[in-house]
């Protein structure tokens, strides 16, 4: 089994550079739990659109890989450093963690966190 965080993060990418709040949303489980930038962290597919579409167009993320991991054929993960460009705030450095769950031949979001990298 290749590894499937290459391309969910590939696929995020692309649905948050062309401000695609409905493919965002497809990338996750039913019942995924999400914490972005908001105090309260979220569930669902319904909560994940409604916070990207909230997102103003024209902001875009590099993303850099910098560990994954396997337990067994039906759930990884991994962690990213990620910045978001564009936007009043300018440059947005964030780590992101995935947990990714296989749903049949397609895999998934099924926990998304991203917290802050503060200036130290």
């Amino acid at each position: 089994m290749s590894h499937p965080m290459p391309v969910i993060l590939e696929r995020w990418k692309a649905a948050f550079d062309g401000h695609r709040p409905d493919a965002m949303a497809e990338l996750f489980t039913d019942d995924a739990l999400f914490l972005g930038f908001l105090p309260e962290p979220a569930s669902g597919r319904e909560a994940v659109r409604a916070y990207y579409a909230a997102v103003p167009p024209g902001r875009t993320a590099e993303a850099r890989i910098l560990h994954t991991y396997s337990l067994g054929e039906t759930a990884a993960g991994g962690f990213a450093a990620v910045t978001f460009r564009g936007g009043d705030e300018g440059d947005v450095p964030v780590n992101l963690s995935l947990v990714l769950v296989r749903e049949g031949d397609t895999w998934r979001i099924r926990h998304y966190h991203v917290s802050r990298v503060l200036d130290r």
